[in-house]
């Protein structure tokens, strides 16, 4: 019994190391959760406004022979998908990844499948390959915790490099958005060609299609717009630049979904670490107690012997 009681103890104080690790990285989670949800709440208005912007502007002038909104017979598609560095973040990984195989397994034409490339944003991305065997084209760095635009212009010119380059035919966006702290959602949006106008104000649970205000704030009378020099040329750098605050604001997104689902994952790990320890001092006080009654028994059985 006394061995018994031996290991209960060690398996009592290796818990108790574990559940300090599990706190120690709950609360790092907590701190940069907060710091994500701030970033993605404080660009959401800003990716819905220029959203609307656009709406505006192609109501009242000819955009459509633009080249990122020229839609083309689609052959290749090309998958964004952002995902995290680390894991022990619960399912936070895996759903995306589930949904974006099952999204390439559904890309048909003439009932034959799409050739559909992935470019990662993210170390936890590579799985695509690995477990589902799906092709990658590129693999850009993505930091724990994106705080600038700059960050993602890398990716965000390649993508828009590789569309008008015909590359892809048609580019979508995985990530996973953030609802609230203990609830995140897998998405995959369509971010080229612009042709639904109304997609590029669906990235963040709060701006949708529905939501997107109107430039001319409900008048009647629609806004004039004067363009210099050109339309041409000013749209040649608004869409773009368009394409790049969506592509960062689902970044943010997926950074906030990251640690929240993290932080979670790191509680429910104390939380169980905690009944674990509670249920093993119970039973070491039941054997601990056996021991000393046991050794009582002898000792009284011996006594009695000698008498």
């Amino acid at each position: 019994m006394a061995v018994n009681t031996k290991i209960i103890k060690r398996r009592i104080k290796s818990i108790g190391s574990t559940k300090k690790i599990t706190k120690a990285m709950e609360m790092i989670s907590a701190v940069k959760m907060r710091r994500a949800v701030h970033n993605v709440l404080a660009s959401r208005d800003y990716a819905r406004l220029a959203a609307a912007m656009l709406k505006a502007v192609a109501k009242v002038s000819k955009i459509e022979e633009h080249p990122l909104l020229v839609e083309r017979k689609i052959k290749r598609v090309g998958v964004v998908l952002v995902t995290s560095n680390r894991g022990l973040a619960g399912g936070f990984n895996s759903r995306l990844l589930q949904a974006v195989h099952n999204f390439i397994k559904s890309l048909t034409i003439d009932n034959s499948p799409l050739e559909a490339e992935v470019i990662l944003a993210g170390k936890r991305g590579k799985k695509i390959y690995h477990r589902y065997g799906h092709a990658v084209a590129a693999e850009f760095t993505k930091l724990d915790l994106t705080t600038k635009v700059e960050e993602i212009l890398p990716m965000a010119r390649t993508i828009i490099s590789d569309y008008l380059s015909g590359r892809y035919d048609k580019i979508v966006l995985a990530y996973t958005d953030y609802v609230s702290a203990i609830a995140q959602e897998p998405r995959i949006v369509p971010l080229l060609p612009l042709v639904d106008l109304k997609v590029i104000a669906r990235i963040g649970k709060v701006v949708s299609s529905e939501s997107a205000p109107e430039i001319n704030n409900g008048d009647t009378k629609p806004l004039e717009y004067l363009f210099e020099p050109d339309p041409k040329d000013v749209l040649a750098v608004l869409l773009p630049r368009l394409i790049e605050s969506q592509i960062y604001q689902a970044v943010l997104e997926s950074d906030a979904s990251e640690h929240s689902a993290r932080m979670l994952a790191m509680k429910n790990a104390s939380d169980a670490a905690r009944d674990m320890i509670k249920e093993l001092q119970y039973n070491f006080n039941k054997a601990r107690q056996a021991a000393i009654t046991q050794e009582i028994a002898e000792i009284v059985g011996g006594a009695a012997a000698l008498n």
